[in-house]
């Protein structure tokens, strides 16, 4: 079967959008104090932006992916196919959820983005929409005690991902920022809220080893492991666990090593080169991140073995 790329697309930017929406909310809440998180990483923009431009892909989504289902072109849009989605299947209820989940957060966010209730609303809110995309992928695909199984396995795996997504953009932001606007002060939070990123992360991983075995146990099969090279699925998921292998590596060398350099660095008021390589391992852990996205969206669209059998 031919991939659908426009649908494959917009299950990307999805995926990378709520990620960062939630994510970044959640990790402004334990990485950053209330004065540091309008400052440090401008957070209202990025949270409104996401929040809209979330409800524009949902959108979209709903029309390709009513026209997938449906077997006519995207375009013109079919009415007809859109209004069977919202309203005769799963799907779309969570779809409505996640439209009226994106309101609140755009909403809230724009209004006080740095204080912690509000906070905690948006971190809420976009959890609720991450998880809605559940629903379109293999998570809704079993029925009865192992469908709600697999479905919660989904959810929590989608949440942890987001976790990490969103603390690696505000990370990065943080010390993405000019050298002429760099202090002391700054350099001290931003080593904080790498330390406090360290310990979150390890129940962020264990949540996604957990949840990963039991979505490989349910899509793929002991069985069907050795035939996995062979096929496009196997391709896809041997290359998204290649690279959450290199994320793993570079996540604890971020934690066991650079960042006690840059805190020895601060202390010794010599933090360019420490600083610029942290930048560097982050970049390419965020890079490995967004590719994972790419292909988790892809995967989605595509039949896993244990369907099959």
């Amino acid at each position: 079967m031919e991939a659908d790329w426009p649908l494959i697309a917009v299950r990307f930017a999805l995926y990378v959008t709520l990620s960062g929406l939630f994510g970044l909310s959640a990790f402004s809440l334990y990485g950053l104090k209330a004065g540091e998180r309008t400052d440090a990483i401008t957070l209202r923009p990025w949270l409104v932006g996401s929040g809209l431009l979330g409800l524009l892909l949902s959108a979209i989504a709903l029309a390709l992916l009513a026209a997938a289902m449906a077997g006519v072109p995207p375009w013109p849009i079919d009415r007809e196919a859109i209004g069977m989605l919202l309203t005769g299947s799963a799907t779309g209820a969570a779809w409505e959820a996640r439209m009226v989940a994106l309101v609140v957060a755009s909403v809230v966010a724009l209004i006080a983005a740095g204080r912690a209730v509000p906070l905690g609303t948006v971190a809420l809110a976009a959890g609720i929409a991450l998880a809605t995309l559940a629903w379109t992928g293999h998570g809704a695909m079993d029925e009865n005690a192992t469908g709600w199984v697999h479905l919660v396995a989904d959810i929590l795996h989608l949440l942890a991902a987001g976790a990490w997504v969103g603390a690696l953009l505000g990370l990065t932001l943080l010390v993405a920022r000019a050298p002429s606007r760099v202090d002391a002060t700054y350099l001290k939070l931003t080593h904080r809220a790498l330390h406090g990123f360290g310990m979150v992360g390890t129940i962020v991983v264990g949540t996604i080893v957990v949840t990963g075995l039991v979505n490989g146990w349910l899509l793929v099969g002991a069985g069907n492991l050795l035939s996995l090279p062979s096929t496009r699925y196997g391709q896809l998921l041997l290359a998204k666990l290649a690279l959450f292998g290199a994320m793993l590596g570079l996540a604890s060398l971020n934690r066991f090593r650079l960042t006690p350099a840059f805190e020895r660095s601060i202390a010794g008021a010599d933090h360019r080169g420490a600083l610029g390589t942290l930048r560097r391992s982050l970049a390419v852990e965020a890079a490995c991140a967004v590719t994972i996205l790419a292909l988790v969206a892809w995967l989605g669209t595509l039949e896993p073995p244990a369907s099959a059998m």
